[in-house]
């Protein structure tokens, strides 16, 4: 069992803090609640029952007990396309920093007589 892989496995019992699942390679692993579905859950019986078949990804193992932290939430936020934020870029451009070069002597004039006049002062 690693991080990352995704097992079929059982609800075998819930607790107000979580489920514990039966995975498929005999191992037991524990859904806590915040890792149900994004977002707030006020009654964890809503969305699971016992004898519940699901789809689970491991997202911690405990080597020593062999108990595993598994996830839903995860997997719910794998289906969901998240569109990546459009940033500025002026690569297509080929100008690298002469913009600024060409700015650098006017924002250093206007920095030069604002200092002069805090200096006035």
């Amino acid at each position: 069992m690693r991080i990352g892989e995704k097992l079929r496995g059982t609800v075998t019992g819930i607790q107000p803090y979580g489920a514990f699942v039966e995975l498929e390679n005999g191992t037991t692993g524990l859904i806590h609640i915040s890792e149900i579905k994004t977002g707030y859950i006020d009654n964890i019986r809503d969305y699971l029952t016992i004898g519940q078949q699901l789809l689970v990804q491991v997202v911690d193992v405990d080597e020593y007990s062999k108990k595993a932290s598994l996830s839903l939430r995860t997997l719910e936020e794998e289906k969901q396309k998240v569109q990546r934020p459009h940033r500025f870029t002026s690569d297509r451009y080929k100008i690298g920093f002469e913009p600024l070069a060409k700015q650098l002597p006017h924002w250093m004039k206007e920095a030069k007589s604002f200092l002069d006049k805090q200096t006035e002062n």
